[in-house]
């Protein structure tokens, strides 16, 4: 998988959360409602998105996920998820910081490291 910036992983990952799939198109409005941003900003990005092949659309249509993008996104996720739930439960992080920092952690993390640090927590019961 070729690595793309912080924002465009964000736009993945948000992409994965409204339900978008390569089976499961989802609107450009949404995204732009999810993440906060105008609907200019997720064009730019989408158009970055579908030269590395991660999504498709057609001319203002839906954003469909390819079956990379989708992988890409729900790796980002999952990290988001995982590190989240580590600040909050296991750290006692107040939720709101939990989130702002695991978001900036899912992107800093090596998949190497990150595959150690989830080996290591398993066994911890958050």
């Amino acid at each position: 998988m070729e690595k793309v910036s912080t924002s465009h992983e964000d736009y993945l990952e948000a992409m994965v959360m409204l339900g978008g799939t390569e089976d499961s198109p989802v609107r450009g409005v949404d995204v732009a409602e999810k993440m906060g941003v105008s609907k200019a900003s997720v064009n730019k990005a989408v158009s970055v998105l579908k030269q590395k092949g991660y999504v498709t659309q057609p001319y203002y249509g839906d954003i469909t996920l390819t079956h990379e993008g989708s992988a890409y996104g729900r790796k980002v996720l999952d990290r988001h998820l995982a590190l989240t739930r580590f600040l909050h439960k296991g750290l006692g992080i107040d939720k709101e910081t939990a989130e702002a920092e695991a978001c900036m952690m899912e992107h800093a993390i090596s998949d190497a490291s990150f595959e150690k640090w989830m080996a290591f927590i398993e066994g911890l019961d958050l």
